[in-house]
């Protein structure tokens, strides 16, 4: 796979498929759609995926472990508490920069069952093993000591509701706004921050 993940027509999928599925979502976008503006012909599509799927979830999969990477060096550095916190905030405003709703829609509450599945499984298996760096950050101070950071964890898999709510997605422009707007309140409460 090493010789795959440096191929220049894999890489090009692999933006492609992630350009198009933030703006458009997994259902719009088509196979032909992702290689015409790849560059790439079906043909080499296929010797790297077997269906529109296994791009979808190769695409998630490498920014989550982006996102990931950039969280655990924001908790290594030698900032102060309160700087990490803004950080966290920042990382989540610039994954979220870009994203449809439709993408929101087909990746947490589509109708792909196997695509569904292995958002799920990501999601829990990131916010596990990011559960020690929150211990780990608990316990130089950058979270209150009676914090339980495994709230995070349940509370985050709420958020896929308050994405399916019409109502309260109204009350913003788009639904990164909403995304930002809970990991603020999450990190700060309602008490005003710089």
């Amino acid at each position: 796979m090493a010789d795959v993940a440096k191929s220049r027509k894999y890489v090009a999928l692999i933006a492609t498929g992630r350009e198009l599925f933030w703006r458009h979502g997994f259902r719009r976008v088509t196979v032909e759609e992702i290689c015409k503006k790849a560059g790439v012909s079906k043909m080499t599509y296929y010797k790297f995926f077997s269906n529109k799927t296994e791009l979808a979830k190769t695409v998630f999969q490498s920014v989550v472990d982006e996102g990931v990477q950039q969280f655990k060096e924001l908790m290594l550095s030698d900032v102060s508490p309160s700087e990490k916190i803004r950080g966290m905030i920042m990382l989540k405003m610039e994954s979220t920069n870009q994203i449809s709703r439709e993408f929101l829609e087909d990746f947490y509450t589509g109708s792909d069952p196997e695509l569904q599945k292995f958002v799920s499984e990501v999601t829990l298996g990131t916010w596990n093993s990011m559960l020690t760096d929150f211990q780990l950050a608990q316990s130089k101070g950058i979270f209150r000591p009676d914090f339980k950071p495994e709230f995070l964890i349940q509370v985050s898999f709420k958020m896929v509701d308050f994405l399916k709510d019409e109502k309260l997605l109204a009350l913003y422009d788009n639904p990164q706004d909403l995304i930002v707007e809970f990991s603020k309140f999450i990190a700060w409460g309602i008490s005003p921050h710089d």
